[in-house]
Protein backbone atom coordinates (compact mmCIF):
# COMPACT_ATOMS: atom_id res chain seq x y z
CA UNK A 1 0.00 0.00 0.00
CA UNK A 2 1.32 3.34 -0.83
CA UNK A 3 -0.66 6.40 -0.12
CA UNK A 4 -4.28 4.09 0.89
CA UNK A 5 -3.57 3.07 -2.48
CA UNK A 6 -2.21 -0.72 -3.49
CA UNK A 7 0.56 -1.33 -5.53
CA UNK A 8 -0.02 -3.83 -8.55
CA UNK A 9 2.34 -6.72 -8.92
CA UNK A 10 1.23 -8.86 -10.60
CA UNK A 11 4.28 -8.23 -13.42
CA UNK A 12 6.88 -10.13 -11.60
CA UNK A 13 6.70 -12.90 -8.48
CA UNK A 14 7.94 -11.44 -5.40
CA UNK A 15 10.35 -13.60 -3.07
CA UNK A 16 8.61 -14.10 0.59
CA UNK A 17 11.02 -14.64 3.79
CA UNK A 18 11.15 -17.82 5.20
CA UNK A 19 9.38 -18.91 8.38
CA UNK A 20 11.81 -20.89 10.64
CA UNK A 21 12.06 -24.17 10.16
CA UNK A 22 10.30 -24.39 13.47
CA UNK A 23 7.26 -22.71 12.43
CA UNK A 24 7.49 -23.70 8.50
CA UNK A 25 6.98 -27.13 9.98
CA UNK A 26 3.52 -26.46 11.60
CA UNK A 27 0.11 -25.95 10.44
CA UNK A 28 -1.72 -22.80 10.95
CA UNK A 29 -4.14 -23.22 13.69
CA UNK A 30 -5.47 -22.03 17.05
CA UNK A 31 -6.01 -24.93 19.74
CA UNK A 32 -9.60 -24.03 20.41
CA UNK A 33 -12.49 -23.02 17.56
CA UNK A 34 -14.19 -20.02 19.84
CA UNK A 35 -18.29 -19.69 19.06
CA UNK A 36 -17.84 -16.82 17.40
CA UNK A 37 -15.62 -18.56 14.32
CA UNK A 38 -18.97 -21.43 14.72
CA UNK A 39 -21.33 -18.30 14.29
CA UNK A 40 -19.30 -17.44 11.10
CA UNK A 41 -19.64 -20.49 9.47
CA UNK A 42 -22.91 -22.02 10.19
CA UNK A 43 -24.49 -18.70 10.41
CA UNK A 44 -26.50 -19.70 13.67
CA UNK A 45 -26.19 -17.18 16.62
CA UNK A 46 -24.74 -18.95 19.66
CA UNK A 47 -28.09 -18.92 22.40
CA UNK A 48 -26.17 -20.27 25.16
CA UNK A 49 -22.30 -20.14 25.26
CA UNK A 50 -21.62 -23.25 27.80
CA UNK A 51 -18.69 -24.28 26.11
CA UNK A 52 -15.33 -22.36 26.89
CA UNK A 53 -15.54 -22.86 30.79
CA UNK A 54 -15.75 -18.92 31.26
CA UNK A 55 -17.76 -17.52 33.88
CA UNK A 56 -21.13 -16.25 32.87
CA UNK A 57 -21.77 -15.06 36.32
CA UNK A 58 -19.62 -12.28 35.42
CA UNK A 59 -17.03 -9.86 37.69
CA UNK A 60 -17.52 -8.45 41.36
CA UNK A 61 -19.79 -5.32 41.05
CA UNK A 62 -16.60 -3.50 42.34
CA UNK A 63 -14.85 -4.86 39.40
CA UNK A 64 -17.14 -3.35 36.88
CA UNK A 65 -17.42 -0.03 38.40
CA UNK A 66 -13.83 0.30 38.43
CA UNK A 67 -13.22 -0.65 35.20
CA UNK A 68 -15.89 1.75 33.58
CA UNK A 69 -14.09 4.83 36.31
CA UNK A 70 -10.63 4.04 35.02
CA UNK A 71 -11.84 3.91 31.03
CA UNK A 72 -10.67 7.13 30.21
CA UNK A 73 -6.99 6.13 31.39
CA UNK A 74 -6.21 3.46 28.64
CA UNK A 75 -4.28 6.23 26.59
CA UNK A 76 -1.63 5.32 29.22
CA UNK A 77 0.54 2.37 29.33
CA UNK A 78 0.42 0.24 31.39
CA UNK A 79 3.12 -0.49 34.71
CA UNK A 80 5.93 -3.08 32.62
CA UNK A 81 6.88 -4.03 36.55
CA UNK A 82 3.06 -4.86 37.36
CA UNK A 83 4.03 -3.66 40.79
CA UNK A 84 0.68 -2.91 42.31
CA UNK A 85 -0.93 -6.52 41.40
CA UNK A 86 2.06 -8.56 42.24
CA UNK A 87 1.94 -7.44 45.44
CA UNK A 88 -1.71 -7.29 46.00
CA UNK A 89 -1.28 -11.29 44.66
CA UNK A 90 1.57 -12.02 46.51
CA UNK A 91 -0.34 -11.14 50.37
CA UNK A 92 -3.04 -13.14 49.18
CA UNK A 93 -0.87 -16.45 48.43
CA UNK A 94 1.37 -15.65 50.98
CA UNK A 95 4.88 -15.13 49.17
CA UNK A 96 7.07 -12.12 48.17
CA UNK A 97 6.46 -10.25 45.13
CA UNK A 98 9.15 -11.91 43.87
CA UNK A 99 7.98 -14.80 43.61
CA UNK A 100 5.20 -13.97 41.40
CA UNK A 101 4.96 -12.71 37.63
CA UNK A 102 2.06 -11.61 36.31
CA UNK A 103 1.15 -12.89 32.67
CA UNK A 104 -1.60 -12.59 29.64
CA UNK A 105 -3.45 -15.46 31.51
CA UNK A 106 -2.28 -19.14 31.90
CA UNK A 107 -1.86 -19.24 28.24
CA UNK A 108 0.57 -16.03 27.71
CA UNK A 109 2.25 -17.72 30.88
CA UNK A 110 2.89 -20.85 29.03
CA UNK A 111 4.56 -19.65 26.38
CA UNK A 112 6.80 -17.56 28.42
CA UNK A 113 7.40 -20.52 30.81
CA UNK A 114 8.31 -22.71 27.45
CA UNK A 115 10.34 -20.39 25.59
CA UNK A 116 12.16 -20.08 29.33
CA UNK A 117 12.95 -23.47 29.70
CA UNK A 118 12.34 -25.77 26.49
CA UNK A 119 15.48 -25.84 23.78
CA UNK A 120 14.56 -27.79 20.34
CA UNK A 121 13.86 -31.29 20.91
CA UNK A 122 13.95 -31.54 24.39
CA UNK A 123 11.08 -33.47 25.78
CA UNK A 124 7.90 -32.51 27.95
CA UNK A 125 5.66 -35.34 29.50
CA UNK A 126 2.06 -34.73 29.54
CA UNK A 127 -1.38 -36.47 29.71
CA UNK A 128 -3.20 -37.16 26.16
CA UNK A 129 -6.23 -34.99 25.83
CA UNK A 130 -5.13 -32.64 28.73
CA UNK A 131 -5.22 -29.08 27.94
CA UNK A 132 -4.05 -28.25 24.41
CA UNK A 133 -2.88 -24.83 24.77
CA UNK A 134 0.25 -26.06 26.36
CA UNK A 135 1.20 -28.67 23.74
CA UNK A 136 0.45 -25.70 21.06
CA UNK A 137 3.55 -23.61 22.68
CA UNK A 138 5.56 -26.91 23.66
CA UNK A 139 5.70 -27.49 19.80
CA UNK A 140 5.68 -24.02 18.90
CA UNK A 141 9.45 -23.81 20.22
CA UNK A 142 10.84 -27.43 19.07
CA UNK A 143 9.66 -29.10 22.07
CA UNK A 144 8.94 -33.02 21.80
CA UNK A 145 5.94 -34.17 23.48
CA UNK A 146 5.56 -37.44 24.94
CA UNK A 147 1.65 -38.30 26.42
CA UNK A 148 0.40 -40.61 28.75
CA UNK A 149 -3.69 -42.17 28.93
CA UNK A 150 -5.65 -41.38 31.58
CA UNK A 151 -6.65 -43.33 34.22
CA UNK A 152 -10.59 -43.94 35.25
CA UNK A 153 -10.94 -39.98 33.74
CA UNK A 154 -7.77 -38.95 35.84
CA UNK A 155 -4.50 -38.24 34.96
CA UNK A 156 -2.18 -40.56 35.35
CA UNK A 157 0.15 -39.68 38.31
CA UNK A 158 2.40 -42.59 38.43
CA UNK A 159 2.28 -43.03 34.53
CA UNK A 160 3.81 -39.43 34.21
CA UNK A 161 5.99 -39.83 36.98
CA UNK A 162 7.52 -42.88 34.89
CA UNK A 163 7.53 -41.28 31.57
CA UNK A 164 9.51 -38.51 32.81
CA UNK A 165 12.01 -40.72 34.63
CA UNK A 166 12.10 -42.92 31.11
CA UNK A 167 13.22 -39.81 29.12
CA UNK A 168 14.87 -38.14 31.23
CA UNK A 169 11.97 -35.33 30.34
CA UNK A 170 12.72 -31.44 31.00
CA UNK A 171 8.94 -30.52 31.92
CA UNK A 172 5.83 -32.01 33.23
CA UNK A 173 2.50 -30.86 33.03
CA UNK A 174 -0.96 -31.41 35.06
CA UNK A 175 -3.83 -29.40 35.60
CA UNK A 176 -5.59 -30.11 39.02
CA UNK A 177 -8.19 -29.83 38.83
CA UNK A 178 -8.03 -31.19 35.39
CA UNK A 179 -9.29 -29.64 32.43
CA UNK A 180 -10.96 -31.16 30.42
CA UNK A 181 -12.74 -34.17 32.72
CA UNK A 182 -13.18 -31.88 35.83
CA UNK A 183 -11.23 -34.49 38.09
CA UNK A 184 -8.59 -34.09 40.49
CA UNK A 185 -6.08 -35.25 42.92
CA UNK A 186 -5.88 -34.16 46.39
CA UNK A 187 -2.73 -32.35 47.69
CA UNK A 188 -1.36 -35.54 49.32
CA UNK A 189 -1.13 -36.59 45.99
CA UNK A 190 0.28 -34.30 44.01
CA UNK A 191 3.16 -33.79 46.73
CA UNK A 192 3.91 -37.34 46.70
CA UNK A 193 4.75 -36.62 43.40
CA UNK A 194 6.94 -33.58 43.32
CA UNK A 195 9.17 -35.37 46.09
CA UNK A 196 9.39 -38.27 43.63
CA UNK A 197 10.03 -36.07 40.94
CA UNK A 198 13.91 -35.22 40.12
CA UNK A 199 15.14 -32.13 40.25
CA UNK A 200 15.96 -31.39 36.59
CA UNK A 201 12.47 -31.44 35.47
CA UNK A 202 10.12 -28.41 36.14
CA UNK A 203 7.09 -29.15 37.02
CA UNK A 204 4.08 -26.98 35.57
CA UNK A 205 1.25 -27.38 38.00
CA UNK A 206 -1.75 -25.40 36.22
CA UNK A 207 -4.79 -24.63 38.98
CA UNK A 208 -6.63 -22.64 36.85
CA UNK A 209 -9.65 -24.40 38.89
CA UNK A 210 -8.61 -24.01 41.97
CA UNK A 211 -11.10 -21.61 43.60
CA UNK A 212 -13.71 -24.29 42.65
CA UNK A 213 -12.52 -27.13 44.11
CA UNK A 214 -12.79 -29.09 47.54
CA UNK A 215 -10.66 -27.52 50.60
CA UNK A 216 -7.24 -29.67 50.56
CA UNK A 217 -6.98 -29.69 46.85
CA UNK A 218 -4.00 -27.27 46.38
CA UNK A 219 -0.94 -28.13 48.40
CA UNK A 220 0.55 -26.06 50.59
CA UNK A 221 3.25 -23.31 48.69
CA UNK A 222 6.72 -25.00 49.45
CA UNK A 223 9.56 -22.38 48.64
CA UNK A 224 12.26 -25.23 48.86
CA UNK A 225 11.12 -26.61 45.85
CA UNK A 226 12.54 -24.68 43.01
CA UNK A 227 11.58 -26.65 39.50
CA UNK A 228 7.90 -26.22 40.53
CA UNK A 229 5.87 -23.58 39.06
CA UNK A 230 2.20 -23.43 39.95
CA UNK A 231 -0.07 -21.25 37.17
CA UNK A 232 -3.32 -19.65 38.38
CA UNK A 233 -5.48 -17.29 36.36
CA UNK A 234 -8.79 -14.70 37.17
CA UNK A 235 -10.45 -16.11 33.71
CA UNK A 236 -12.69 -18.62 35.87
CA UNK A 237 -14.38 -17.61 39.12
CA UNK A 238 -13.09 -15.09 39.08
CA UNK A 239 -15.74 -13.59 36.14
CA UNK A 240 -12.35 -12.44 33.46
CA UNK A 241 -11.69 -14.29 31.51
CA UNK A 242 -11.97 -11.23 28.62
CA UNK A 243 -9.49 -9.54 30.55
CA UNK A 244 -6.51 -11.79 30.39
CA UNK A 245 -4.78 -11.92 33.22
CA UNK A 246 -3.23 -15.13 35.20
CA UNK A 247 0.29 -15.42 37.74
CA UNK A 248 2.84 -17.83 38.24
CA UNK A 249 4.17 -18.99 41.51
CA UNK A 250 7.52 -19.90 42.07
CA UNK A 251 11.14 -19.85 43.16
CA UNK A 252 12.20 -16.53 42.75
CA UNK A 253 14.96 -17.17 40.80
CA UNK A 254 12.81 -18.96 38.37
CA UNK A 255 10.12 -16.13 38.31
CA UNK A 256 13.17 -13.86 37.59
CA UNK A 257 13.61 -15.66 34.49
CA UNK A 258 10.22 -14.39 32.89
CA UNK A 259 11.72 -10.64 33.09
CA UNK A 260 13.90 -11.91 30.53
CA UNK A 261 11.29 -12.87 27.93
CA UNK A 262 8.09 -11.41 28.94
CA UNK A 263 6.24 -9.01 26.72
CA UNK A 264 6.43 -6.36 29.36
CA UNK A 265 3.53 -4.25 28.32
CA UNK A 266 1.49 -7.20 27.90
CA UNK A 267 -0.79 -7.18 30.59
CA UNK A 268 -3.04 -3.88 29.87
CA UNK A 269 -3.96 -1.31 32.32
CA UNK A 270 -7.34 -2.00 32.72
CA UNK A 271 -6.38 -6.10 33.41
CA UNK A 272 -3.88 -4.87 36.18
CA UNK A 273 -6.63 -3.20 37.92
CA UNK A 274 -9.51 -5.05 37.59
CA UNK A 275 -7.35 -8.34 38.75
CA UNK A 276 -6.50 -6.38 41.96
CA UNK A 277 -9.98 -6.24 42.75
CA UNK A 278 -11.65 -9.11 41.72
CA UNK A 279 -8.51 -10.28 44.81
CA UNK A 280 -9.87 -8.27 47.33
CA UNK A 281 -13.46 -9.19 46.89
CA UNK A 282 -13.36 -12.45 48.36
CA UNK A 283 -16.98 -12.09 49.23
CA UNK A 284 -18.28 -12.07 45.50
CA UNK A 285 -15.61 -14.89 44.67
CA UNK A 286 -17.55 -17.01 47.42
CA UNK A 287 -21.19 -16.01 45.70
CA UNK A 288 -19.87 -16.61 42.16
CA UNK A 289 -18.18 -20.13 43.43
CA UNK A 290 -21.64 -21.45 45.26
CA UNK A 291 -23.08 -20.16 42.11
CA UNK A 292 -20.73 -22.33 39.64
CA UNK A 293 -21.53 -25.40 42.27
CA UNK A 294 -25.19 -25.15 41.78
CA UNK A 295 -25.25 -24.74 38.13
CA UNK A 296 -22.53 -27.59 38.17
CA UNK A 297 -25.39 -29.89 40.16
CA UNK A 298 -28.04 -28.81 37.44
CA UNK A 299 -25.97 -29.78 34.66
CA UNK A 300 -25.45 -32.98 36.25
CA UNK A 301 -29.63 -33.58 36.95
CA UNK A 302 -30.18 -32.52 33.50
CA UNK A 303 -27.93 -34.88 32.74
CA UNK A 304 -29.30 -37.98 34.44
CA UNK A 305 -32.64 -36.99 33.34
CA UNK A 306 -31.79 -38.08 29.39
CA UNK A 307 -30.31 -41.11 30.65
CA UNK A 308 -26.78 -39.62 30.76
CA UNK A 309 -24.19 -39.59 33.07
CA UNK A 310 -21.83 -37.20 35.10
CA UNK A 311 -18.54 -37.33 36.02
CA UNK A 312 -18.14 -35.48 38.99
CA UNK A 313 -16.10 -32.20 39.21
CA UNK A 314 -13.95 -29.77 40.91
CA UNK A 315 -14.29 -27.13 38.39
CA UNK A 316 -16.66 -24.55 36.48
CA UNK A 317 -17.91 -27.37 33.92
CA UNK A 318 -19.02 -30.94 33.97
CA UNK A 319 -17.55 -33.73 31.36
CA UNK A 320 -21.47 -35.46 30.35
CA UNK A 321 -20.97 -39.25 29.08
CA UNK A 322 -23.06 -39.97 26.73
CA UNK A 323 -22.31 -43.43 26.99
CA UNK A 324 -21.32 -44.42 23.46
CA UNK A 325 -18.05 -43.79 21.27
CA UNK A 326 -16.35 -40.69 20.57
CA UNK A 327 -18.26 -40.26 17.38
CA UNK A 328 -21.34 -40.04 18.76
CA UNK A 329 -20.96 -37.81 21.61
CA UNK A 330 -19.35 -35.82 18.54
CA UNK A 331 -22.67 -35.46 16.66
CA UNK A 332 -24.35 -34.62 20.11
CA UNK A 333 -21.92 -31.44 19.90
CA UNK A 334 -23.02 -30.83 16.77
CA UNK A 335 -26.65 -30.85 17.34
CA UNK A 336 -26.44 -28.92 20.22
CA UNK A 337 -24.55 -26.42 17.79
CA UNK A 338 -26.93 -26.38 15.24
CA UNK A 339 -29.68 -25.45 18.36
CA UNK A 340 -27.63 -22.60 19.43
CA UNK A 341 -26.30 -24.62 22.52
CA UNK A 342 -22.47 -23.82 22.14
CA UNK A 343 -20.52 -27.04 23.90
CA UNK A 344 -17.04 -28.44 23.58
CA UNK A 345 -15.50 -32.06 24.50
CA UNK A 346 -12.58 -33.88 24.43
CA UNK A 347 -10.73 -35.52 22.03
CA UNK A 348 -8.73 -38.16 22.96
CA UNK A 349 -9.73 -41.73 22.66
CA UNK A 350 -11.56 -43.00 25.75
CA UNK A 351 -12.29 -39.28 27.44
CA UNK A 352 -14.12 -38.11 23.93
CA UNK A 353 -17.46 -40.37 25.03
CA UNK A 354 -17.92 -36.77 26.83
CA UNK A 355 -19.63 -33.44 26.22
CA UNK A 356 -17.97 -30.87 28.29
CA UNK A 357 -20.61 -28.22 29.65
CA UNK A 358 -20.02 -25.24 31.40
CA UNK A 359 -21.53 -24.08 34.43
CA UNK A 360 -24.06 -20.97 33.80
CA UNK A 361 -26.75 -18.87 35.17
CA UNK A 362 -30.32 -20.34 34.48
CA UNK A 363 -31.23 -18.90 31.47
CA UNK A 364 -28.19 -20.91 30.01
CA UNK A 365 -29.27 -24.09 31.25
CA UNK A 366 -32.78 -23.81 30.39
CA UNK A 367 -31.75 -23.98 27.22
CA UNK A 368 -29.57 -26.62 27.25
CA UNK A 369 -32.17 -28.52 29.19
CA UNK A 370 -34.48 -28.05 26.72
CA UNK A 371 -31.77 -28.55 23.14
CA UNK A 372 -29.78 -32.14 24.84
CA UNK A 373 -33.29 -33.91 24.30
CA UNK A 374 -33.74 -33.16 21.09
CA UNK A 375 -29.63 -33.00 20.15
CA UNK A 376 -29.92 -36.83 21.29
CA UNK A 377 -32.63 -38.09 19.51
CA UNK A 378 -31.24 -36.06 16.07
CA UNK A 379 -27.11 -37.84 16.93
CA UNK A 380 -29.25 -41.33 17.59
CA UNK A 381 -30.94 -41.44 14.24
CA UNK A 382 -27.76 -40.14 12.57
CA UNK A 383 -25.68 -43.25 14.00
Amino acid sequence: MQNGTRIDRTERKLAKPNFTPIVAALPQTVPFVGPEALQRRSGITMRARIGANESGFGPSPAVKAAIAEAAGDVWKYPDPDVFDLRATVAAHVGVTAGEISIGEGIDGLMSVLVRMFISPGEIVVTSAGAYPTFNYHVVGYGGQLRFVPYKDDHEHLEALLDEVRRTNARMVYLANPDNPMGTWWPAEAVNAFIAALPESCLFVLDEAYGETAPAGTLPPLDAGRPNVLRLRTFSKAYGLAGIRCGYAIGDADLIGGFDRVRNHFGVSRLSQLAAGIALEDQAYLDQAVASIHRANDRIAAIAADNGLSAIPTATNFVAVDCGRDGAYALRVLEELGQLGIFVRKPMAPGLDRCIRVSAAPDREMDLFAEALPTALRKAHGAG
